[in-house]
């Protein structure tokens, strides 16, 4: 059989686009957890448990997913910032559990929130060749984390409910795009804008 003989075949990726699932998981929590921020209510377990389960597994399940479609980005902030939630949760958990287990301190706090914050600021970077859309959620994610460190450094009670306004912000932006990718699925064309690159 001669090469030219060969027909080749091309395979259409028919899954599911992941980058919904991981924006609401991640905008959910996050509008969430900023309302407590915000004084609405105390931390609790409804918080911890969307952290654990919706923040963190299925974030790192869209992560999983997004590697499937090859999208190093997706891959990367969705796995990242589920494990974030997972990494969060057990700051605020384990030290309840295993008295061994110290709590971090206000510096360590502040350090992990600047290390996220850094972490994000490198991803915005990457976002000004996506979708104005995706630049907010990440911009104000940046800012949210910025102001959460100086907030566990200082302990201004003020910051951290500018913090949370930050958050509801970044947290609804991510779930309006989460929606923008639903909607355009189910109707075959773009219902609400993200904007152009």
């Amino acid at each position: 059989m001669a090469a030219s003989d060969i027909t080749p075949v091309v395979l259409r990726d028919n899954t599911a686009n992941p980058a919904a699932l991981g924006l609401l998981a991640f905008g959910s929590t996050t509008v969430l957890l900023n309302l407590a921020n915000i004084g609405c209510y105390p931390l609790n377990s409804m918080i911890l448990a969307m952290g654990i389960f919706y923040g963190g597994l299925a974030q790192v399940i869209a992560g999983i997913m997004e590697w499937k479609k090859g999208n190093t980005f997706g891959t990367t902030a969705f796995t990242s910032y589920g494990m974030f939630w997972l990494t969060l949760v057990g700051l605020i958990v384990l030290p309840t559990f295993v008295p061994a287990i110290k709590g971090p301190t206000a510096a360590g706090m502040s350090s992990y929130m600047f290390v996220w914050g850094i972490f994000t600021f490198a991803l915005f970077v990457g976002t000004l060749r996506l979708n104005r859309a995706l630049q907010f959620v990440f911009i104000t994610l940046t800012i949210l984390f910025v102001l959460l460190g100086v907030h566990e450094l200082k302990g201004v009670a003020t910051l951290l409910h500018v913090a949370g306004y930050i958050g509801l912000a970044c947290g609804g932006s991510a779930m309006y795009t989460g929606f923008a990718v639903v909607l355009a699925d189910v109707y075959g064309r773009s219902i609400l804008p993200v904007g152009p690159v």
